[in-house]
């Protein structure tokens, strides 16, 4: 592979959610490993599998992988690290300062700012600190989906130049009070990233156009920053040996090539290698080494399989049904990066709005492409994204022209100084969130999360913001905030969406125990791009089929109060015609549950 040949010291595996770069970052390492390099691997991704992909529990400390000689990995656990940085800033003063300005200080440290600062601590160490990192030749991180990695990466210039010029006041007080001490780590860290001798980017991409558009803004962007050392891996590309006399895998087939022939201009010059399509679950050792080679010219041994719960499973179509029975709501889509959210959001929505019910579509996803995938306009329903950037500087704009046209120079220069802090961002989007959902009292609001790491996050700052609201206005007060909108069945449905493979569905798993541990009960899951629910004479796709049922009987006999199963379709549910055959109760003329029998 060439991304692997020469590689540098720091290597990081980025891409939209869902592309392979865990399995790609872990195989990799593994193959460094046998080389003889001793290798540090580490996940910054809020929603780590790390540890599930290798079948261990990992956590945040350096953890040796028995199996594997050479290796240790890492997952910094940002809520951890988030409790360890508030333990460091309030710890010296517990016991000097009065009990309320204490439990102030800690209210103040309990967002998602705090969390990402920590968690960015942490990743800088790494990056800088020659003590904790000299036993290794190697270290690959393993990053979050697009949005999150970008804005880590921007970090250690962002925080750099914000210390430099001595901005901050009220609003990021506690969170920043910890970070004056690492200036110096944090210019290091940017001359490390800049440096291609010592890093290197690698974007990890499918065929896929959507993933391919995200890789070029990735570039881009990264390369803005000083990042121009990049590769490009197209990963899960389907073989051509195995398209014979399968309509469904011919389809598959040219969909890819025609995206392969077409790459953005801006990849074109990038160094790349193509990983064939698997046909079993990377998950373990032995499947992690095979990843990196072909393997798929072995006969796939197929057994008679029982698919009763293939051919009984809900549809979308009936799930659909039972929410428009309440006539307005909120749902929300959440899951996994890569696992459909931003399709089966557009399905939900256009089939309501088809319906004649009011319908406001709208996604938190930094790297969601709604337009794209309605590709048109439909009576009833409107679109909008809340974008990061623009809702901040809606935000800013707001507060000069309020609070800001009551102060003199010197205040109102204090306060612009105060909003360019890199905590500004989670104050505005939170409130761009609450105004879409604020509207499901009306009509329906059909949400697409960001991935999941993305969503806990905003969560985690609409719970602050209840305890805020709760604390000010007493117990005995009647109050609505987002988080009890989240909490009540009766406005809100979420929709956990996952695939039929083993990491996927113990990511969900794991998104709905935090969901229920912030006082919220997932409505269904929905069990997208199912092989098993097609017709398929492949003989991977066959495999594949059958490794999803163990995955489909899991979700059904163990997670889910009700869930649907949706067919892997021959063409990409793109337009408003295709989205409307996921929600429909007809049969589609070109599937057939069960024929794998």
């Amino acid at each position: 592979m060439k991304f692997l040949n020469q590689a540098p010291r720091f290597l990081f595996f980025t891409g939209k959610g869902g592309v392979g770069k865990t399995s790609i970052a872990c195989a990799s390492s593994i193959e460094l490993a046998a080389a003889g390099k001793r290798v540090l691997l580490v996940s910054t991704d809020p929603a780590s599998n790390v540890g599930q992909v290798f079948g261990i529990s990992i956590g945040n400390q350096i953890t040796p992988v028995a199996a594997v000689p050479n290796l240790s990995a890492l997952e910094i656990d940002p809520q951890a690290a988030a409790q360890a940085y508030r333990d460091r800033i309030v710890g010296p003063v517990r016991g000097i300062l009065p009990v309320s300005v204490i439990k102030g200080i800690e209210e103040q440290l309990s967002g998602a700012c705090t969390t990402e600062i920590a968690a960015f601590d942490e990743f800088t160490a790494l990056l800088v600190d020659g003590a904790l990192t000299q036993n290794f030749d190697h270290i690959i991180f393993d990053t979050a989906p697009t949005g999150h990695t970008i804005r880590m990466l921007q970090l250690p210039g962002a925080w750099s130049g914000f210390l430099q010029d001595g901005k901050g006041d009220a609003s990021c007080l506690g969170p920043l009070a910890g970070l004056e001490k690492q200036r110096t780590q944090y210019a290091a860290a940017v001359d490390a990233l800049a440096d291609a001798q010592k890093t290197r980017l690698v974007l990890v991409a499918r065929a896929q156009a959507a993933a391919l558009r995200e890789a070029e803004r990735t570039h881009a962007e990264l390369s803005g920053i000083g990042l121009t050392q990049q590769y490009l891996v197209i990963n899960g590309v389907f073989p051509a040996a195995e398209t014979a006399h399968d309509p469904l895998a011919q389809a598959i087939f040219q969909r890819e090539q025609a995206v392969l022939e077409n790459l953005p201009t801006a990849l074109r010059g990038l160094p790349t290698d193509l990983i064939e399509l698997k046909a079993f679950n990377l998950v373990g050792l032995a499947a992690l080494r095979k990843l990196l080679v072909c393997v798929n010219s072995e006969n796939h041994s197929q057994q008679g399989n029982n698919f009763d719960q293939v051919t009984n499973a809900p549809s979308l179509a009936s799930l659909v049904d039972d929410i428009a029975l309440a006539g307005h709501g909120l749902v929300m889509l959440m899951g996994k990066g890569g696992v459909g959210k931003t399709t089966l959001a557009a399905a939900v929505a256009v089939q309501l709005a088809t319906r004649g019910y009011p319908v406001h579509l709208s996604t938190s996803d930094p790297a969601a492409h709604l337009m794209e995938t309605l590709h048109g306009t439909l009576a009833h329903l409107s679109v909008s994204r809340i974008d990061p950037h623009e809702v901040t500087e809606t935000y800013r704009a707001h507060v000069l022209a309020s609070k800001g046209a009551k102060l003199d120079a010197a205040g109102r220069a204090v306060l612009q100084e105060d909003l360019r802090s890199p905590c500004t961002e989670e104050i505005a989007v939170f409130q761009a969130f609450s105004r879409v959902i604020r509207e499901a009292g009306e009509k329906f609001v059909v949400m697409d999360t960001a991935p999941t790491g993305h969503t806990l996050l905003l969560l985690d700052a609409t719970g602050a913001y209840h305890r805020d609201i709760a604390r000010q206005m007493g117990a005995n007060a009647h109050f609505t905030t987002p988080m009890l909108q989240l909490q009540d069945p009766k406005q809100t449905k979420v929709l956990i969406v996952t695939l039929a493979e083993t990491t996927p569905v113990l990511e969900a798993a794991n998104l709905q125990a935090d969901l229920r541990r912030a006082g919220i009960e997932p409505w269904a899951w929905v069990i997208n791009n199912s092989v098993a629910a097609t017709q398929v004479t492949s003989h991977l796709l066959k495999k594949r089929a059958h490794n999803e049922l163990r995955e489909i009987e899991t979700v059904a006999a163990q997670h889910a109060s009700r869930y649907a199963l949706v067919p892997f379709l021959k063409e990409e549910p793109i337009g408003v015609e295709l989205l409307l055959q996921l929600t429909s109760h007809l049969p589609q003329p070109h599937l057939s549950q069960g024929s794998l029998i």
